[in-house]
């Protein structure tokens, strides 16, 4: 039997999270940081999740995502409502959830050619 290793067919793959770094590639990150299938944005500058201002968003939305994953580090947390509602008034969806599932849900989202955006919140920045 022959193995074949997979590749996908976009830049940028989670090959793991958690709430204090993340594994892009075969690149170890250890700030908050935006992950599409074709863009990698070190250093984002983002709040605790309950703090998470809509204007700390817009560097996602200025990938122009259909949808955004939010990883929230170890623990699920959500973000204000306005923040929510930001979002939903661009109509872009918002699924907070730990920085594992993010990951996975990212890969699958961008394994399927949809247009998702990441963002993960990391407690080293």
């Amino acid at each position: 039997m022959d193995l074949v290793q997979e590749r996908p067919d976009y830049e940028y793959v989670l090959r793991g999270a958690d709430g204090r770094s993340a594994l892009v590639n075969d690149r170890r990150l250890g700030a908050s940081f935006i992950v599409s299938p074709t863009r990698l944005v070190e250093e984002w500058a983002a709040a605790p999740v309950a703090g998470l201002a809509p204007e700390q968003l817009e560097p996602l939305l200025a990938l122009d995502p259909e949808v955004i994953i939010l990883g929230t580090g170890d623990a699920q947390a959500f973000p204000p409502p306005r923040t929510l509602a930001a979002c939903l008034a661009r109509g872009v969806g918002l699924e907070a959830m730990t920085n594992a599932a993010a990951a996975r849900t990212f890969n699958v989202l961008a394994s399927e050619g949809r247009r998702v955006v990441a963002g993960f919140i990391l407690s080293g920045g």
